[in-house]
């Protein structure tokens, strides 16, 4: 499985970000200790939503969907 994850910000509620894994636990774990330069800053983390994807190709999809600005708006109100 592929995991596209929404983070939201601890200590900074406005703050979120859009990846993609396929070891969701792992990926939050470094993303809390400050090992992904783009997140660092605004750490801990938590998981606002996440979708799981059978197929790759699909997932890295549905992330740059999510990265765009109808899908930010989308992911505002729906997620």
């Amino acid at each position: 499985m592929t995991y596209v994850y929404v983070l939201r910000s601890v200590g900074h509620a406005e703050r979120f970000y859009v990846g993609v894994t396929s070891d969701l636990r792992a990926r939050l774990k470094k993303h809390n200790a400050g090992e992904v330069p783009h997140t660092s800053k605004f750490a801990p983390w938590t998981i606002k939503t996440y979708v799981a994807f059978s197929d790759d190709a699909q997932a890295f999809a549905f992330e740059k969907y999510l990265k765009s600005t109808s899908g930010r708006a989308f992911a505002k109100t729906r997620l």
